[in-house]
């Protein structure tokens, strides 16, 4: 079994950042597995935000966050984070973090087989 816990959430401006972190436990991870980052804004489906590799130094990001948020991990912590940049009031959401044993860097949640309870970010305007 699979354990995710975010961290870093909070409360920010426009243009701010802020960094997101997202603990896993309760396996070794290997290659093959996908690590992603998804958001959730009331009223609205969760929608893919970033995907890393356990391994290598493949990436994917949603249009709306590229070149603004950046993907990475750090294998010897099993940890994953997601550092977020020039920081929009249309980022507000509830992040997951996401693992799935795949090769592939899925962008829909139901490709995901284990989640994290989630951290709200709210930027304001």
């Amino acid at each position: 079994q699979v354990r995710l816990v975010e961290s870093g959430g909070g409360l920010g401006q426009a243009g701010d950042s802020l960094r997101l972190s997202c603990a896993a436990s309760g396996r070794t991870f290997s290659s093959n597995y996908a690590m992603g980052w998804f958001r959730q804004a009331p009223g609205k489906e969760r929608e893919f935000v970033a995907a890393i590799r356990w391994t290598g130094s493949r990436t994917r990001y949603a249009d709306s966050v590229k070149g603004r948020f950046t993907i990475s991990r750090d294998n010897a912590k099993n940890m994953v984070y997601l550092q977020m940049n020039s920081l929009k009031p249309e980022d507000t959401a509830v992040y997951y973090c996401a693992a799935t044993p795949s090769v592939v860097l899925f962008t829909t949640p139901k490709e995901y087989s284990y989640w994290g309870q989630g951290t709200q970010v709210t930027v304001s305007s």
